[in-house]
């Protein structure tokens, strides 16, 4: 078997979503559409919390911090897809396909953290009203952040250095859209056992410890809400976390359907078109899903909207 050493890959190949260059104006519209819309989105969502004083709260706090993880991660994946439809050109470097890697896995698991932390505290503001300032203090929401952020650097370049160790085979066409990790192990020619190992073992620890964070959150949200004798007291308390279940469904459900299309199907080309479900649907469709649900953000939307520049 023809091999080389990591040091000598020059570039990947990024196959896209299909080969077909008809249909090729018809993806680059759509991905450019999408992606307008969720830097907009999502860039709304974020001015909305920092203009509008009511809305500086723990919940608005994390939920700026989704936003702008959703507009990173998007802007890490599809304008790199767009050049390289535009230019007819599948191309990306080794660095830049790295780089790209790890700016995926970073934000992604960011993400993962911040839906945990919202979780948390939708659960104290139920569960221990009277407690909920002292515990969501700005200074512990920020710390709080900050160690979520931390965590998932650390994760990142952990996974990117130890990619950097393997040798890749002569064939290096990646079937995606960007540079997944599993995509990339795929190609290795060394063995990439460790890599497995440690991809399982973060998947487990950083993946399953934040969800299983959240499932508890609202265990323990639907019974404290159930014991409440008001009626309206209850709808009061399921609003205010619809918006939040909304996103969790959607960021774990698309995930967690790309597992088993992987599992179950054949053709990495089809796991491509899937994956499209949780690295680009999910970041569009949360500004839409807080807008929508939440009246607070509502109001401070049309307030924004409304509001003149000082120069007219």
């Amino acid at each position: 078997m023809d091999l080389r050493n990591h040091t000598d890959v020059s570039k990947f190949l990024l196959l896209g979503l299909t080969d077909d260059p008809e249909l090729q104006p018809l993806i680059f519209c759509l991905f450019l559409s999408v992606y307008l819309v969720t830097i907009l989105g999502n860039l709304l969502i974020v001015l909305t919390v920092s203009s509008e004083s009511y809305l500086h709260t723990p919940m608005y706090f994390f939920l700026s911090n989704l936003s702008f993880t959703d507009i990173c991660i998007s802007t890490t994946t599809i304008p790199k897809m767009l050049v390289n439809i535009q230019a007819q050109n599948q191309g990306i470097t080794y660095i830049g396909c790295l780089t790209q890697l790890g700016f995926v896995l970073c934000f992604g698991g960011f993400e993962n953290f911040l839906l945990a932390a919202m979780a948390y505290d939708r659960y104290v503001a139920i569960c221990h009203p009277l407690m909920y300032t002292v515990i969501m203090s700005s200074c512990f929401c920020g710390l709080l952040s900050l160690f979520s952020l931390f965590l998932s650097i650390v994760v990142a370049l952990l996974h990117s250095l130890m990619v950097l160790r393997l040798s890749f085979c002569k064939d290096l066409e990646i079937p995606h859209f960007f540079c997944d990790l599993a995509q990339v192990l795929k190609l290795a020619c060394s063995d990439t056992l460790i890599n497995n190992i440690l991809t399982y073992v973060v998947a487990s620890l950083f993946g399953g410890i934040p969800l299983a964070g959240i499932i508890f959150s609202y265990t323990q949200i639907v019974s404290s809400v159930l014991r409440m004798p008001s009626a309206r007291g209850k709808l009061k308390a399921f609003s205010t976390c619809g918006s939040h279940l909304s996103v969790v469904s959607l960021f774990y459900g698309t995930a967690f359907g790309v597992y088993i299309s992987s599992a179950f199907t054949d053709t990495s080309r089809k796991t491509a078109v899937a994956s499209v479900m949780y690295i680009v649907v999910p970041q569009m469709m949360n500004p839409f899903i807080y807008s929508l649900r939440n009246r607070d953000m509502k109001g401070a939307l049309r307030k924004l909207i409304r509001r003149r520049p000082p120069f007219l």
